[in-house]
């Protein structure tokens, strides 16, 4: 009878672990310029299996077929987007970019005569002009780095076709790296990462399906009341609330700080109400609107399970953009709800804790995505 396998001794793991984990952060480190386009081919494949399900439940195709009709509904879609969109918004958003800048030389102009006050010579220009450098400095690590991931994203034709192409696999075989997941999990701790990976899963998918929806709601929103109000470039003005809303608390304040200038330097386009008046009008209306979007719209569009308080996504926007640019800002509140469920399993198993209390001893029910139900074969 042939001798049992010897089992490795805690050394042994204990060096293997050490080694695999030097070769993950060489690999990650050598090659680190294709994670931004992984993490986005991730992020449409998540996003286009509740479609790809949907299809093959309704139309009862295989996994293969269905995933090519998304991807081309996915490619009419922008099609459309680019040809009644994009003319009238590249328009009007230059047209604002060019009042920007004038306010900014005015307010630069105005600025430049020197003040003297109680033998104290004041220069305002330069005050202006470290306030500028200070506000730039601040901003750059969620502007610059995002506008130099755009411009890369659109210039890169080999960039975009590895996107699309690894998020169709993903998106094809994702019953099976569904069941290669679940394998890996030992069988007593394999209830609990169903679990975790269900609630993991329920957040990211309200995030981005509900995301997307909310974004097109405001920003159809925004833009009706804007051209009802008569607030100056309407369509862009829209568009930027939808983007905001991908920036939650933070944005809020950056599309009323950027409606009340234009309400102060143009006004109504045709209410004959003074400027300031206006600008109230505007920022009332969106005062109520925040109420609105945060008590009525997230719930109810995105879900509970991404909200979190102000100051943590404030504090995770702000460490997202400087770790990964601007996919790091929209990315850092499920990310952060995804850590807050990681963290709560953790803490429960180092105390000895149940780790999801208020089930008992009765089975527990396990999460069941609705793209991984009935649709594994291919």
């Amino acid at each position: 009878m042939p001798e049992p396998r010897p089992r490795w001794s805690p050394n042994t793991k204990l060096t293997v672990l050490l080694l695999l984990l030097g070769l993950g952060v060489f690999l990650l480190y050598h090659f680190r310029a294709a994670i931004t386009p992984l993490i986005l081919a991730a992020l449409l494949a998540y996003s286009l299996m509740p479609l790809v399900a949907w299809m093959q439940r309704r139309l009862r195709l295989r996994r293969g077929p269905a995933t090519l009709l998304a991807y081309l509904a996915m490619l009419v879609i922008l099609v459309g987007i680019l040809l009644v969109v994009i003319p009238p918004l590249s328009r009007e958003a230059a047209e604002l970019d060019t009042k920007v800048q004038r306010f900014v030389q005015d307010i630069e102009a105005f600025m430049g005569n020197q003040a003297t006050i109680a033998g104290y010579t004041i220069d305002p220009k330069a005050s202006f002009q470290s306030v500028l450098v200070s506000l730039q400095g601040i901003l750059e690590p969620v502007f610059s780095q995002g506008l130099r991931f755009v411009f890369e994203a659109i210039s890169s034709l080999v960039w975009a076709i590895f996107i699309v192409v690894i998020s169709f696999y993903l998106v094809k075989d994702a019953p099976r790296l569904n069941r290669w997941s679940e394998a890996l999990a030992p069988p007593a701790y394999r209830e609990d990462f169903l679990r975790l990976r269900g609630e993991i899963d329920l957040i990211w998918r309200s995030f981005l399906l509900g995301q997307v929806t909310l974004a097109l709601v405001v920003g159809a929103l925004f833009s009706v009341i804007g051209i009802i109000l008569g607030l100056p470039y309407a369509l862009a003005m829209g568009a930027l609330a939808g983007l905001l809303e991908f920036l939650p608390s933070l944005g809020h304040g950056i599309w009323m700080t950027t409606a009340i200038l234009l309400a102060l330097l143009i006004g109504s386009t045709w209410l004959p109400i003074p400027n300031w008046v206006f600008a109230l009008i505007i920022a009332g209306l969106h005062m109520f609107y925040q109420q609105f979007d945060l008590n009525y719209l997230i719930p109810r569009i995105v879900g509970r399970r991404v909200q979190l308080p102000p100051l943590v996504i404030i504090l995770g926007i702000v460490t997202g953009a400087l770790v990964a640019g601007v996919l790091g800002v929209v990315l850092a509140a499920p990310t952060i709800a995804s850590a807050r469920v990681l963290g709560r399993y953790i803490y429960a198993e180092l105390l000895d804790q149940d780790p999801f209390p208020g089930l008992g001893s009765q089975a527990l029910p396990l999460p069941n995505p609705r793209w991984w139900r009935k649709t594994d074969h291919v």
